[in-house]
């Protein structure tokens, strides 16, 4: 086992991917918060109105570098173990201003979502939740080297779907989040605490490395 293996808590970045002000999507953010804390582990609340940025493009990234609001959601990834995204479901994919933070900050040296765990929950309007937009946020994370939770979770009738004190109102459900972010928390602790498996990936295509190599193995 690694010497310099992190101590105290495990950090976790939970944010709500909608800009609407009252979004269920927030409402999920603060409550996997309070779960998250609830395990001993330290959570960051945020709001995707914390990182403002434009539409990326790349003739203003090379005249000005990365927006503040890119360089502020790099610096929050960094300072975390994990990251839970509580992501809305537009047109059955990812919300345009999701998707725009991801390759803003994908363009980061050395790039912040590499080698991080994330969890993906929606909640949705929708009779069926928003897992199709779940599976799609998948694509560009996995992409970038993030290591996603298999168990997602998509709360359906989400308008519905809080009591008056923040907890779902379902209460079987409920008490599958708080196991699925346990669980998660567990799995983020076996991999910081106690590096043991040999872990292997391919370089995405657009991470630039000291060594002339596209595979590696860190062990």
């Amino acid at each position: 086992m690694s010497t310099d293996a992190p101590t105290g808590p495990l950090r976790v970045l939970v944010f709500g991917a909608s800009l609407r002000t009252g979004s269920t999507n927030a409402r999920l953010a603060s409550l996997i918060a309070r779960l998250v804390t609830d395990t001993g582990a330290t959570a960051d609340l945020a709001a995707m109105r914390d990182f403002q940025m434009p539409l990326y493009d790349g003739d203003a990234e090379a005249a000005e570098g990365l927006p503040s609001g890119a360089l502020a959601l790099r610096d929050r990834l960094e300072r975390c173990d994990a990251f839970v995204i509580s992501s809305p479901e537009y047109n059955a994919s990812v919300p345009g201003v999701l998707k725009n933070a991801i390759d803003w900050v994908s363009r980061v040296q050395p790039q912040p979502f590499k080698s991080k765990h994330a969890m993906l929950v929606s909640a949705s309007p929708s009779m069926v939740g928003g897992n199709r937009g779940l599976w799609a946020l998948r694509v560009p994370l996995e992409h970038l080297g993030t290591r996603v939770y298999p168990d997602m979770f998509s709360l359906a009738k989400a308008h519905q779907g809080f009591t008056g004190d923040g907890v779902l109102a379902d209460s079987g459900l409920q008490q599958r989040l708080a196991e699925t972010v346990e669980a998660f928390l567990r799995l983020v602790e076996a991999d910081v605490r106690y590096v043991c498996l040999q872990r292997r990936w391919y370089e995405f295509l657009g991470d630039r490395t000291e060594a002339p190599i596209t595979q590696r193995a860190e062990d």
